[in-house]
């Protein structure tokens, strides 16, 4: 039988079947907009225990650049403590609703793509595994991941930082080194993430568990590296040509907010901001199409013996060796004794 293109596979299912991104964009950007919502509200509460008396007024009534900063600095004076307050509540809040509506949201794309490809291929559609504690556990690693991340991003700054002094500026220097941390920070998490998204496929569709699902994504790597590196590329490809697209018709907008009024000029860049996030959502489920497709369209019998479990049709194939298909010559109907 003819193998099928993965990646022609993940951009024939948002082609085919949009139900798919729109499912994706569905939650993604529910949980967006809550947590939005969220931090506008936190942040007007904040501004709310700031105190502001009459002193205060008159400064920035004054439209004097120096006083309206005196007084700025004299209302926020004594408000470091609530601010970290209010980012750590944020932060523990969104983090935790982020891994249980991730976790959900991936079970359910992830079934409803795993029941299209065995129903494509003819095996049994039926597909009962959600996987959710190995679903939250890989999520949590990954929330722990980018925090790993933006302590590093942190760090990346202050090292710069300190790299820079009074007596000998070298402002250079110091950009330099913050860069190529951040580089090598940023290069490592996009490592550890993909490797913890691609395995929330192996727990839905395999049922491993949380080191098992990691342990199947680095041997997938291993069995098929220019598969994966073919569906990554091109999918690359494709959002960064989205990317720029979307860039240049940003402009457009932009190059007349001289003569059009500012709120269409800010309706037309809010307008080709959105359909980018549209059309990266679809190209995100294509690509996680396209390794569905990598994992249940197996070129070899010899990747699904380590990948998972094999569909009907190969274990027969595979079931018979070499050796059981030879003939016997103990068999009374083809010995010589038989003659």
């Amino acid at each position: 039988m003819k193998s099928r293109s993965p990646t022609l596979e993940g951009f024939r299912t948002i082609l085919r079947r949009p139900s798919f991104g729109f499912a994706e964009i569905a939650w993604r950007w529910s949980f967006g907009a809550a947590a939005g919502g969220l931090v506008v509200f936190s942040f007007f509460e904040y501004l709310d225990t700031l105190p502001v008396n009459n002193g205060d007024l008159v400064l920035l009534r004054t439209r004097l650049p120096i006083l309206i900063s005196r007084a700025v600095l004299d209302i926020f004076r004594g408000s470091s403590f609530r601010l970290l307050e209010t980012l750590a509540v944020l932060a523990v809040t969104l983090g935790a609703a982020w891994v249980v509506v991730a976790s959900l949201g991936r079970a359910a794309t992830l079934r409803a793509l795993v029941a299209r490809f065995r129903e494509t291929d003819g095996a049994s559609p039926r597909h009962d595994r959600w996987g959710l504690p190995s679903l939250l556990a890989l999520n949590c690693f990954r929330l722990g991941t980018a925090l790993a991340a933006a302590v590093g991003c942190l760090a990346a700054i202050l090292l710069g930082a300190a790299a820079f002094r009074p007596s000998d500026p070298s402002p250079g220097s110091a950009f330099l080194i913050a860069l190529t941390v951040l580089m090598l920070v940023w290069f490592a998490w996009s490592i550890v993430n993909w490797f913890l998204s691609l395995a929330a496929l192996f727990v839905v569709a395999h049922g491993r568990d949380t080191f098992g699902s990691i342990t199947a994504a680095v041997d997938l790597c291993l069995a098929r590296p220019g598969s994966v590196f073919a569906v990554g590329t091109w999918f690359g490809l494709a959002h960064i040509t989205a990317f720029v697209v979307a860039s240049s018709v940003a402009g457009f907008p932009l190059g007349f907010a001289a003569v059009l009024p500012a709120a269409a000029v800010l309706g037309g860049v809010l307008l080709v901001t959105l359909l980018y996030f549209v059309i990266a959502d679809f190209l995100y489920i294509g690509r996680l199409a396209a390794y569905v497709a990598l994992v249940e369209l197996p070129e070899s019998p010899a990747v699904l013996s380590d990948l998972g479990p094999a569909p009907e049709n190969t274990r027969r194939l595979t079931a018979a060796s070499p050796r059981e298909t030879r003939v016997d010559p103990t068999e009374l109907i083809l010995s010589d004794d038989s003659l």
